[in-house]
């Protein structure tokens, strides 16, 4: 029987915080379809101001942010979206932007460290000449950080580099910030927490939009904001309202996310402490494969090897037993995410199960 449990599988699953279930029950609310909504109002506010962007809009996911803000920016059916063969947009979104927006994804090969090489990207911008017969390049998006190889953060050179091939070639830039204040926080650590809003808005200055989730890191339990000009929210507030979204007396979301920025960016670098701790400890386990140093925020993935007689299946299985819960990613792989619910205490518990859950393989192997 189980008597703890240590829940690794995503930073999605963190609890509303006291602070928020208090803020939630006091917020002061009104019809936010119509626009009168005053604690939406604030948090759009301070995102906005915070990214260095003109507006922002509540939105009820970081999916539902990046389709719309795809769909803003691609509004004529058959443009065309440059984007990571490995991203988050292109192979975890339910194909949206072309099933709901008739938008043709062009996928570019991401790197290990979640980058596109700049030249590949200018390679995949289609030429107007052919626009009769190609779909037409409006669009580039970008993942900061990058979830599908590990957390990876982009830098702001890097960052920089594309916007300006964006527009070079007039199309704009999205970045899905799902987990931009994992990255703002490697900048912070330079430059201090008292310039928490100069480090974000930094990392997505050359961005048309941003889509930046509060139901990840920070811990909000629901919510995405999409920020950028105040044309483009305006145009985004009716293809929310298209898909669903409008969801009246909103304000009570708004106030845990308010909880969640104000309180909890700050605990994302024990995060990234924890997730180092942890890999530099699993990369010792025999059976086990991965790189420690390649660990920068709160995401790691650990690789079974070809030669095993373990399968992510079984020891997902096995920990289990133990009470530590990971993520299976496919057949050879799984993914651990950190978050400010699980303590150091929780971290050296699960290294001690991963030892027996890979300890009782191997006996059972005769190794």
């Amino acid at each position: 029987m189980v008597t703890r449990r240590v829940d690794l599988r995503s930073d999605t699953v963190t609890k509303p915080t006291e602070t928020m279930r208090a803020a939630m029950a006091a917020a002061e609310v009104d019809d936010d379809v119509l626009g009168n909504d005053p604690t939406a109002y604030r948090l759009e506010s301070e995102m906005a101001k915070m990214m260095g962007k003109e507006a922002a809009l509540f939105v009820a996911s970081g999916t539902m942010g990046n389709l719309i803000s795809v769909l803003v920016h691609c509004d004529v059916r058959g443009s065309e979206v440059i984007l990571g063969d490995n991203s988050h947009i292109h192979i975890s979104e339910n194909g949206g932007i072309a099933t709901i927006g008739g938008v043709h994804p062009r996928p570019v090969k991401n790197n290990a460290d979640g980058t596109m090489d700049i030249d590949a990207i200018v390679a995949a911008i289609r030429d107007p000449k052919w626009e009769l017969v190609h779909p037409t390049s409006r669009l580039i998006c970008l993942e900061n950080t990058h979830g599908h190889t590990g957390g990876r953060v982009l830098s702001v050179e890097y960052t920089d580099r594309v916007g300006e091939v964006a527009k070079k070639h007039g199309l704009k830039l999205h970045i899905d910030g799902a987990r931009i204040f994992n990255a703002a926080v490697l900048l912070i650590e330079r430059i201090g927490w008292q310039a928490l809003g100069v480090a974000v808005n930094r990392l997505v200055q050359a961005a048309d939009s941003v889509s930046v989730c509060l139901s990840k890191g920070i811990g909000a339990p629901v919510g995405t904001v999409i920020v950028g000009s105040q044309s483009f929210i305006d145009k985004a507030r009716k293809l929310r309202k298209t898909l669903g979204g409008g969801m009246r007396q909103v304000g009570v979301l708004c106030a845990a996310a308010l909880v969640a920025v104000k309180e909890n960016v700050e605990k994302l670098e024990a995060d990234h402490k924890k997730a180092k701790f942890l890999a530099e400890g699993l990369q010792k386990i025999k059976g086990l494969k991965l790189d420690a140093a390649l660990v920068e925020t709160n995401i790691l993935y650990i690789d079974i090897p070809e030669d095993s007689k373990l399968n992510s299946e079984k020891l997902r299985k096995n920990l289990e037993e133990h009470g530590i819960f990971v993520m299976q990613d496919s057949s050879s792989r799984v993914r651990i995410v950190l978050h400010h619910q699980i303590s150091f205490n929780d971290a050296q518990f699960t290294l001690s199960c991963f030892q027996k859950a890979l300890g009782g393989v191997h006996e059972e192997n005769g190794n």
